[in-house]
């Protein structure tokens, strides 16, 4: 509410019951333009104030709605294919600025959901995110688990199937940027000159470059 020199502020929080009806959660009177109300249970409240004058008149009152839950599951999750790398990007039907994205990865398809936690990998929390690796090859699927999460709770996961890039002449400018003759040596390096039509030895190439890294 607006500061009005001699004026005070009562205010009623009703939250919604299981039969429909609502029921007092607490009432108070302030003189000042916030309150905060503290120990709030999961649910829809609704919130109700009236300006007070010296002389214990009250207004009209205004009246606002606002839930405390669980966010919504992901209603649609965006995969990117990248070299190497795949990024993830949830979206929810509506948007909500609390929200944020629990994201686990796993190489292989996890038919009990409620087994996520146990058979894939935790990347981390955030609006978005890029899973990369070397180990990340194109041509195989790979699978993310994504759970909205805020204050309050948890949502369900959602699972996303998506793949690396396949684009060969593409990965070969990737080999090119990072390989030296010093690096891994004149032999490996010519293979760099690889054709697009000689793709199917990407995969090969790969794994030698892998080799040489952990060298």
């Amino acid at each position: 509410p607006r500061v009005v020199k001699g004026v005070s502020f009562s205010l009623r929080l009703n939250v919604a019951a299981e039969d429909g009806s609502d029921r007092l959660v607490s009432s108070a009177g302030t003189p000042d333009t916030q309150y905060r109300f503290r120990g709030l249970t999961p649910g829809r409240y609704t919130l109700s104030v009236r300006a007070v004058n010296s002389q214990g008149q009250q207004g009209d009152p205004a009246s606002t709605q606002f839930s405390i839950s669980a966010p919504a599951a992901p209603s649609f999750i965006e995969l990117t294919p990248g070299y190497f790398q795949i990024t993830a990007t949830p979206r929810q039907a509506v948007y909500d600025p609390t929200v944020q994205y629990e994201f686990w990865f796993s190489d292989a398809q996890i038919t009990d959901i409620h087994q996520v936690e146990n058979a894939a990998r935790y990347l981390g929390t955030a609006l978005y995110w890029i899973a990369a690796s070397v180990n990340i090859r194109p041509g195989r699927d790979y699978y993310f688990y994504i759970r909205a999460v805020n204050q309050v709770g948890k949502s369900a996961f959602v699972e996303a199937t998506g793949q690396a890039s396949n684009d060969a002449a593409g990965y070969l400018d990737f080999f090119k940027g990072q390989i030296t003759e010093s690096h891994l040596g004149k032999e490996l390096l010519e293979k760099v000159d690889l054709t697009e039509d000689n793709a199917s030895k990407l995969q090969q190439f790969s794994k030698e470059w892998q080799d040489a890294n952990d060298k």
